[in-house]
């Protein structure tokens, strides 16, 4: 889910229209659900999206001619929740009975919730307005689904509170858990290497922030049956029991990290009720001064600072990538004081974070780190574990360079060296308040050792339609610790029929070194990895010259050229 397309809306507001061309629909929206079907998955879910100005969940081209005919696809389609009485609202079917029959008929096999399939596909099956041959396609669907799971055989087979009492929350599985999320965590700024905390240097920890001893937000929305208020380990409890009695933890929330509105008794926008923090001015400056209290007696300050769990939800568009509440403003009185500052973000987005990478001296993105997180962001700021996660999308400086990706075009008027010399910079394709590049890039993320790349190599210049080439580059832990690294590997085509991207993920191997250890990294890439939608819609290769990057990360990488030849 959701097919396809509902990533692309506009203004970045859920459930609002999307307009894909073609190419760029079967170029990129496409191929990861394509994957997924060739990966074994049985259903699929519609988006609530109109695409091109078809709702997806009435799409007979998407559900029917790509999905079944194209694809090959056996599983059923399944709507999201009302999306077929939605299709009256979208103004594509004139009442609820025509809804039915449009989604129905272009290839969605269950209704989930909006109860239209029950009211009405009857007396549409009596109108001859739905075949009898497409309703029992559908329930067949449904009905293997629930034999392949074993359904017919226990009907409770998957509400068996012996056995969750058994699995949930063993020992094995929050050992798993806080290993995942010390996986997941994004390392993007260490200036001076602050981290690991070094409890030799230090007596004392500042620990700041509305995240720093929370519970609530730690398993992120859309949680299931995760009990928020007693299951999820904080920061403070992390860092409690790694240090024990040795090192001195304060503890000031300092800040809200929910919406603040106006304290004159505003409790919505537009009728919607949005969160409101209950505090006035005089509790939030109350809240800041209690966090420098403690700061100017600690040795070192971490901040754990984000969003509320219900911004990065369903319906849960924002307009700013700014910290929410006062705590950009408790940032800035912590850095007053000059002390060594260690912060923590977790959210479910890219957030504005412009101040924190000229102000702060490290960031550890955390996400939204489960039940263990608490456990795992303390490990990795402790030095128990190496930091090795890279960032799987492109973090903006500001709002308004969204959307922002790796793999843009260049444009007839690129900004730097592809610039045509002719071409005043002033009238390139570039902002006049702010850099082109990313505040951190996709594939970004830093380690507590270091890793040398030596100048790659290929096998061959050439390469032809049947052949493979393959890159290799060593790699060097030349750092004093143990780490992981992410190896990246990315092509550009120079000319193609169609304006090609500046470079393209390719593969990446994750390898962990031992302290001044080498490898031989190697990559093999073959005419199919550089195969895409040509201007005619076909896919294939176009012979010519292409650039092969690798690096750690994808604004740092070395590029070899080699031709494919016809």
């Amino acid at each position: 889910k959701h097919f396809v397309g509902y990533g692309a809306s506009q203004a970045g507001r859920d459930y609002n229209s999307t307009d894909i061309s073609e190419h760029r629909l079967w170029s990129l929206y496409l191929p990861p659900f394509k994957a997924m079907l060739d990966a074994g998955v049985t259903t699929f879910m519609t988006g609530f999206n109109d695409l091109n100005g078809t709702p997806v969940t009435g799409n007979r081209y998407l559900l029917k001619d790509v999905l079944r005919d194209k694809w090959g696809f056996k599983g059923f389609v399944v709507t999201d929740y009302t999306a077929v009485n939605e299709l009256v609202a979208h103004g594509y079917a004139k009442d609820e009975k025509h809804a039915a029959q449009l989604a129905f008929n272009g290839g969605a096999d269950m209704d989930m919730v909006g109860q239209t399939y029950l009211k009405y596909l009857k007396p549409l099956i009596e109108e001859k307005k739905v075949s009898g041959a497409r309703l029992n396609d559908a329930v067949r669907r449904v009905l293997e689904m629930k034999w392949r799971l074993g359904l017919f055989a226990d009907p409770y087979r998957y509400h068996d509170d012996k056995r969750a009492a058994k699995r949930i929350l063993t020992k094995e599985n929050l050992a798993a858990a806080t290993d995942m999320a010390r996986r997941s965590m994004v390392l993007l700024k260490n200036h001076n290497q602050p981290l690991p905390i070094d409890t030799k240097k230090i007596n004392s920890i500042a620990l700041i922030g509305p995240l720093a001893d929370n519970r609530y937000d730690m398993i992120g929305n859309w949680a299931g049956a995760g009990d928020r208020g007693a299951q999820p380990v904080t920061v403070k409890e992390g860092l409690e029991s790694i240090l024990g009695d040795d090192v001195t933890i304060r503890y000031a929330k300092g800040a809200t990290h929910s919406y603040l509105l106006s304290h004159t008794g505003m409790s919505s926008l537009m009728g919607i009720n949005v969160p409101v923090s209950g505090q006035t001015k005089e509790d939030l400056q109350s809240d800041i001064d209690e966090a420098l209290q403690i700061a100017k007696t600690s040795d070192v300050v971490v901040m754990v600072l984000g969003e509320d769990q219900r911004m990065s939800g369903e319906a849960s568009s924002r307009t700013e990538l700014t910290l929410p509440g006062n705590q950009q403003a408790l940032m800035e009185a912590v850095r007053s004081l000059n002390k060594p500052l260690i912060l923590v973000i977790m959210s479910g987005r890219p957030n504005d974070l412009r101040w924190a990478d000229s102000n702060v001296d490290a960031i550890l993105h955390a996400w939204y780190p489960g039940t263990m997180g608490g456990q795992a962001v303390a490990d990795v700021l402790m030095g128990k574990y190496n930091p090795a996660g890279k960032l799987p999308m492109t973090f903006p400086r500001s709002v308004g360079q969204v959307p922002l990706f790796y793999n843009h075009k260049n444009t007839g008027r690129p900004i730097g060296s592809a610039n045509p010399s002719h071409t005043p910079v002033e009238y390139t394709s570039r902002y006049d308040d702010s850099l082109n590049s990313p505040l951190y890039a996709f594939g970004h993320g830093l380690s507590y050792t270091q890793f040398e790349y030596s100048p790659p190599t290929l096998s061959s210049e050439k390469l032809t339609p049947k052949g493979e080439l393959t890159l290799t580059v060593k790699v060097t832990n030349v750092g004093d610790r143990k780490g992981e690294e992410v190896i990246q590997l990315y092509t550009h085509q120079k000319v193609g029929s169609i304006t090609r991207p500046v470079k393209e993920l390719k593969g990446f191997q994750k390898l962990e070194f031992a302290p001044g250890e080498t490898k031989n990294v190697k990559f093999t890439l073959t005419p199919a990895d550089l195969a895409f939608f040509s201007a005619d819609m076909t896919w294939g290769i176009e012979p010519g010259e292409f650039d092969v990057m690798v690096g750690g990360a994808s604004n740092q990488v070395q590029a070899l050229t080699f031709t494919l030849t016809d």
